[in-house]
């Protein structure tokens, strides 16, 4: 991948990046997966109430805009149900993009079932990155994706600032504040995006921890 961003400067800026995350009704925010960067106001962690409620949420991101969310009807994002939403959601808001973008996917078990690799190829071809992908994509790097670095802790943070009542009040949230998000954050995001690329070449893909 940093070899056709060597090559074509474009290429960063063509990315789509997706990913998916979880709402607890609590209001419980998982520290651990969710990389803090960004938060002018971090609050007071929440006690997690043991089986909460909650709400799986999948966006994706550009350097100009953000497509979704898209609130996934079922507790958990099976393999089909993932495709579903490529199918029924992605694809249809990207069709005018064809065939400049390059969808990018982490290694998550539904993104690379049997189910989700050859539709992908055949509606985009050799145009995605990812687990088994046409383009390679380094495993385990959530410090390069801007949905885990920025996005999920710039929304989850004001989603969650005052007690959520019920799920219409916590769709409704999630929709105004992401609906919301300045532009100018996303041009600043993809600098972000390509100063850890800096690093990445810096350290020889090396493990590294991004402050």
């Amino acid at each position: 991948m940093l070899d056709r961003i060597d090559t074509s400067p474009q290429f960063i800026g063509n990315i789509l990046f997706s990913d998916e995350t979880t709402f607890y009704l609590s209001g419980f925010v998982n520290r651990h997966n969710v990389r803090i960067w960004g938060s002018q106001n971090p609050h007071v962690y929440r006690e997690h109430i043991r089986d909460s409620p909650k709400l799986n949420v999948w966006c994706g991101l550009m350097k100009d805009r953000i497509i979704g969310p898209f609130f996934f009807g079922e507790a958990t994002a099976y393999g089909s149900v993932y495709l579903h939403m490529l199918e029924q959601f992605l694809y249809p808001q990207v069709a005018d993009l064809q065939p400049n973008i390059i969808f990018q996917q982490d290694g998550a078990s539904p993104h690379w079932g049997l189910d989700v690799p050859r539709p992908l190829n055949a509606t985009i071809q050799d145009r995605w990155t990812g687990r088994g992908g046409p383009i390679r994509w380094p495993p385990h790097s959530p410090d390069l994706t801007p949905l885990d670095f920025f996005l999920w802790v710039y929304v989850k943070d004001r989603v969650f600032v005052t007690p959520v009542n019920d799920f219409p009040d916590l769709r409704a949230r999630i929709l105004e504040t992401i609906a919301t998000v300045p532009m100018d954050m996303l041009e600043r995001t993809w600098q972000e995006i390509e100063y850890r690329l800096d690093i990445v070449r810096a350290t020889n893909g090396a493990n590294v921890k991004i402050y």
